[in-house]
């Protein structure tokens, strides 16, 4: 059992008997009162988001989730196709249920699943990735005055900012939980 100050970003609960993953948590005092713990969760299994405040006494159950390897496989539709490494076994997941991952994977790339109850509930990325730049508009000299970045397009579609020498075809990292640009790479 977790007390509320175990609880932090990307802690697993169980709550009314569902897996939720810790999207936002801040802990708040109150005067002369106890300490309570503000949450945002995230069911994983039907991708719902809650808003639940815990009181200092409350003991809340760690999900007992399990962590396996897969590959991302393809797209098609809303649903993202994925294949264990060590089974080989395939399954898919919808689009509500990866949330912003979607915007990173590419084909080939291998993730962590989470497996809660023996099903497939969602994935985790690397923290990094290497995508490759489709399009970027050319750059505009005299274009600094304000802050000096671009949108570009990324092969997974998805349009990040980032400085103005990247080119169309060069391929940069990018941080999978903020969506910024990282670096590129040589």
């Amino acid at each position: 059992m977790l007390s509320i100050n175990d609880i932090k970003l990307g802690t697993t609960i169980n709550y009314k008997g569902y897996p939720y993953l810790v999207i936002y948590a801040q802990h708040v005092k109150m005067g002369r009162g106890g300490a309570n713990l503000k949450t945002k969760l995230k069911n994983l299994i039907t991708g719902q988001n809650l808003e639940i405040t815990f009181s200092g006494a409350d003991k809340i159950e760690e999900a007992q989730l399990e962590n396996l390897k897969a590959s991302f496989l393809y797209k098609e539709n809303e649903d993202y196709h994925f294949m264990y490494n060590d089974t080989y076994e395939q399954f898919s997941l919808n689009k509500e249920v990866i949330g912003t991952a979607a915007n990173f994977l590419k084909e080939g790339m291998n993730v962590d699943v989470l497996v809660y109850e023996n099903k497939p509930v969602t994935v985790k990325l690397p923290v990094k990735v290497a995508l490759k730049v489709t399009q970027s508009p050319p750059a505009i000299k005299g274009d600094t005055a304000g802050s000096a970045s671009k949108l570009v397009t990324m092969e997974t579609d998805r349009q990040i900012k980032v400085p103005l020498f990247i080119k169309e075809g060069e391929i940069i990292k990018i941080n999978t939980e903020t969506g910024e640009y990282i670096e590129r790479v040589n």
